[in-house]
């Protein structure tokens, strides 16, 4: 009994303190400075981790990895295809010239430049996780003792109170969305809806130890309006929840993701599709436009890449969210991989192994881009629109732009564009009638 006791007296002060200096604070918006220290010990760690590696690389060079170029595997040169086969030696088709297809086509087996968009980006120096490098730690005992010590802190003392910030933020999301859509519709509810959405956002984002930074806030998505982003990590929508609420859209899920959809759909606007509605694109299409022709609703959030990309790129906007018509609010979004890799490798990992390598990094660390709102142009269709503002977003968030369909990332390339390749190709050889 003196045992249980004990242990619920720790559990009482443990809760107590997590209430009083974590969720209370997050609550009023406030910080009492404990994160700022938190991350200022951390960097400084890293930066030394950093010298202790650089210096053990000199002592140790054969044994060392090479540390990674930001191009991958291969060395490539960015000269576009079309100017390269320009310049090849003389002025009619030489047999040699395959020899230079074959490089290409030996490139893009090795290390082609989409399927690595959907596995982790390699980091420039360590940053003391285990899943980085298991090779790291061993270059010298004050580093392995550091190590150590990072793993006791981030499995014994961060697990635990991340754990507990999240059970405690995703209640009060259910609890508080459930009471508020008791009320009947108006600006009340409105308010009270807001307020419990940002609310627990703020304590979700504790809980994942998130240091965000937004900038160009004057930019921000207002109601009626349309807000796309590019897409790393389910949290996304945490990240930009805890600066503002939305209007989510998506399939309805079981579970407990499933209990939160039908809690939060009774106090805010929020587009639920069932699987077979879904699939109905004009379904889709008409309740979307039917939400922006409100302009009392909160803007949509809409992430049109369609799946999650490594932090490092972004991949080709679907077009459906460009052809509802109404203000769109572009919005970059970029972490820091040194304090923690946000990004979900879904064919790789489920989301519970997701969220356990994301509670024992050491932090989630990001920009927030808010960039001007477009509309669509007289003289364009949806694809350019769609395209411009994907444009806008890289150029922002310093990603790489790529016309890739992030449906890749599960499914084969399709004929026509295989098609479409080996026409340009042709074209491409034939210039100027030098070949047949």
């Amino acid at each position: 009994m003196e045992v249980v006791w004990a242990a619920g007296q720790v559990g009482a002060v443990w809760v107590a303190a997590v209430l009083g200096l974590i969720v209370l604070p997050s609550a009023l918006g406030i910080s009492l400075g404990i994160s700022e220290a938190y991350m200022w010990v951390l960097v400084k760690t890293l930066e030394w981790a950093t010298i202790r590696l650089q210096k053990g690389a000199k002592k140790r060079q054969p044994q060392m990895p090479q540390t990674p170029t930001a191009n991958g595997i291969i060395e490539r040169d960015e000269t576009p295809m079309e100017k390269e086969i320009a310049l090849l030696h003389g002025a009619d088709f030489e047999f040699s010239h395959i020899f230079y297809f074959c490089r290409k086509g030996f490139e893009a087996i090795v290390e082609d430049e989409v399927t690595q968009r959907f596995s982790s980006e390699e980091l420039l120096s360590w940053n003391l996780l285990t899943r980085t490098n298991v090779n790291f730690h061993y270059i010298s005992l004050r580093l392995t003792v550091v190590w150590v010590i990072g793993v006791i802190v981030r499995y014994c003392f961060l697990l635990p109170l991340r754990f507990t910030l999240a059970a405690i933020g995703i209640t009060s999301m259910i609890v508080g969305t459930t009471a508020v859509g008791q009320l009947p519709n108006g600006s009340v509810k409105n308010y009270l809806s807001e307020v419990v959405h940002l609310t627990c956002s703020r304590i979700l984002v504790r809980a994942l130890s998130g240091t965000i930074h937004y900038h160009n806030k004057e930019n921000r998505p207002r109601k009626g309006g349309i807000c796309v982003a590019n897409h790393t990590s389910p949290i996304d929508a945490i990240i930009l929840t805890n600066d503002g609420c939305y209007a989510m859209v998506g399939q309805v899920h079981g579970g407990l993701m499933g209990v939160i959809q039908r809690a939060t759909v009774k106090a805010c606007p929020h587009v639920w599709f069932e699987r077979s509605e879904i699939k109905d694109r004009h379904l889709v299409t008409k309740r979307l436009r039917e939400h922006v022709a409100d302009k009392s609703k909160l803007p949509i959030l809409i992430f049109p890449e369609g799946t999650c990309i490594n932090n490092t790129s972004v991949m080709m906007f679907k077009k459906g969210s460009f052809e509802i018509g109404g203000t769109i609010y572009p919005v970059a979004i970029k972490y820091d991989p040194q304090f923690g890799d946000a990004f979900w490798n879904s064919s790789k990992y489920n989301i519970v192994s997701y969220l356990l390598r994301i509670m024992t990094s050491w932090a989630i660390v990001c920009n927030v881009w808010y960039l001007p709102p477009m509309v669509r142009k007289e003289d364009e269709d949806a694809v350019q629109f769609a395209n411009r503002v994907r444009s806008a977003i890289a150029r922002q968030g310093g990603l790489t732009e790529l016309p890739w369909d992030g449906g890749l990332k599960r499914a084969k390339v399709k004929d026509t564009f295989k098609e479409e390749q080996q026409k340009n190709y042709s074209k491409m050889l034939v210039r100027n009638g030098s070949v047949g």
